[in-house]
């Protein structure tokens, strides 16, 4: 993994991603795509595990959210998350990511908290939990929901997963 941006200061665009950034004890923080190695991205995605994420579909669809966060830790990317908003009625918050030898630490409730943060002028901020991962967010303030449909590309993988079942 290459080293954080907010360490970098060697262009403009390196700058903002500095004034973008938080430290909380050991963890820098920063809201900013501009130094975002996707590549390092995509390995977060792979490790976590949350499957394969090409980076040039990582840079499209965080360039087309509306907020996004990402930890580092020893100058190497270990959270990342993101949510799209339409910037009054409804965020969706979605690929939020872990390192492995991070998870278990408070840094997943943070990107969290960081993008609920982000998104609390919404009306509702929704999510959907990988099976099994759902008590988690419930400590977070998430309920369920009664009524959530979806259309997937491939519905019989998202069924086979437990992300999808079948009407009864």
């Amino acid at each position: 993994m290459t080293e954080s941006p907010i360490s970098s200061t060697s262009s403009a665009d390196s700058s903002s991603a500095v004034t973008s950034a938080t430290e909380e004890n050991d963890l820098v923080w920063t809201d900013s795509l501009v130094t975002i190695d996707w590549e390092d991205l995509s390995e977060l995605y792979k490790v976590a595990p949350l499957g394969t994420k090409p980076p040039d579909a990582l840079r499209t669809v965080f360039n087309n959210s509306r907020f996004v966060t990402f930890a580092y830790r020893d100058n190497l990317l270990i959270g990342a998350g993101r949510a799209l908003a339409d910037g009054l009625d409804c965020a969706y918050i979605a690929d939020v990511a872990v390192h492995p030898d991070h998870q278990g630490t408070g840094i997943g409730k943070a990107i969290i908290g960081r993008l609920v943060a982000a998104a609390r002028d919404h009306k509702k901020i929704i999510l959907y939990a990988n099976p099994g991962k759902e008590g988690f967010y419930a400590t977070l303030g998430f309920l369920p929901m009664n009524t959530a449909m979806a259309i997937w590309r491939n519905p019989d993988a998202a069924v086979e997963s437990g992300l999808l079942r079948r009407p009864e």
